[in-house]
């Protein structure tokens, strides 16, 4: 790569790509492996179809995912309307709209590995440690969570490595501002428009090396999985 492109590189999109990445997944961890064991484990009626409203971010174009946001957390649409007249505060042109985008596209890969992961699980040993007078909470936290953790860890990075490379959804509701609302995605999209194909270049290997590398652990894991 020429000297002049290192003096003029930003790592700004980079960074904020990881912060969005890290905490998005963290969110969808949270959801999804509430989401997988309630899948898993119960009988809820309708199951089969909140299930596949839950997987919907994994099929529908970036653009109607990012509509969806903006008709409900726009400046005025319900969530949004609220947030912006009680908080002054708006997830439009905002790197945490670009945290939203993100997390709702990640949910689906943490939700499938949890609910697969959760339901392989031998229940005989959840049994067994409520005989020894263990609370549900307990069981889950000490027998349940440890033998389905390498599944939802799978499914966790996979979820890590889609937020990554979010840029519909974030890029109709964050927009791409340099320095501010910008991930490397954008940054990419906005170097070829402007035909810096050597900067667009070298953001992709970065960007691709990472997601290569969160690949490979995440296969790892998922070889870990019970069976």
């Amino acid at each position: 790569m020429p000297t002049d492109l290192w003096t003029q590189f930003d790592a700004a999109p980079l960074t904020l790509t990881l912060r969005v990445a890290v905490v998005a997944t963290g969110l969808a961890l949270l959801l999804g492996v509430a989401l997988g064991w309630l899948f898993a484990r119960t009988r809820l009626p309708g199951r089969g179809l909140l299930e596949a409203v839950c997987m919907l971010p994994l099929v529908l174009p970036p653009t109607v995912l990012g509509y969806g946001i903006l008709v409900l957390m726009g400046r005025h649409g319900a969530v949004g309307g609220w947030l912006r007249e009680h908080f002054d505060y708006s997830i439009i042109f905002n790197w945490h709209g670009a945290i939203v985008a993100s997390t709702l596209v990640a949910v689906p890969l943490v939700l499938k590995g949890a609910s697969s992961a959760f339901a392989q699980v031998d229940r005989s040993l959840e049994a067994a440690a409520r005989t020894l007078r263990q609370s549900r909470w307990s069981t889950f936290m000490r027998v349940t969570l440890p033998l389905a953790w390498p599944g939802i860890l799978a499914g966790t990075l996979l979820a890590f490595a889609r937020a990554m490379g979010e840029f519909g959804a974030s890029l109709m509701v964050a927009g791409s501002i340099p320095g501010q609302t910008q991930t490397a995605s954008m940054a990419i999209y906005d170097a070829v428009q402007a035909g810096r194909d050597d900067l667009a270049l070298v953001l992709a290997l970065v960007v691709s090396a990472i997601s290569v590398a969160v690949l490979v652990l995440s296969n790892r894991y998922l070889q870990r999985s019970p069976s």
